[in-house]
């Protein structure tokens, strides 16, 4: 059986546990999927939560999230899954849903933008 040690913090627990059961990984969520905190640790939290939390306070990838925590990629996208849920993170461009945004509408919208992307890319 799999599972976690939580150093001082607590007991080794399974995996299981730290999923709430779930297995699999979330549709949307892939290892490039970018991964940003929108809310702190609450107290109480579970270890795991917190951390991946206070790990994502700049934009990562999950994968990267899933190596710095020594989770197996499967449990940090289940977290993930529940914090975007619950608001506490947002997904970004390496895959799942896109974070909208003043920025966001501008760049995807503007045809002069656009143009210049593509005039770009035909010049390569």
């Amino acid at each position: 059986m799999t599972e976690v040690d939580r150093g001082g913090d607590g007991p080794t627990v399974p995996l299981y546990v730290v999923t709430g059961g779930r297995a699999g990984v979330p549709r949307g969520i892939v290892p490039a999927t970018l991964v940003v905190a929108r809310s702190v640790p609450a107290p109480g939290d579970a270890p795991e939560r917190a951390a991946l939390l206070r790990a994502c306070v700049r934009p990562r990838p999950a994968g990267e999230l899933a190596a710095g925590l020594g989770l197996p990629f499967g449990v940090v996208a289940v977290l993930v899954e529940d914090l975007r849920a619950g608001a506490g993170v947002e997904l970004g461009a390496g895959g799942g849903e896109r974070p909208t945004g003043a920025a966001d509408a501008a760049a995807g919208s503007d045809p002069a933008t656009l143009k210049a992307l593509i005039d770009g890319l035909q010049r390569l």
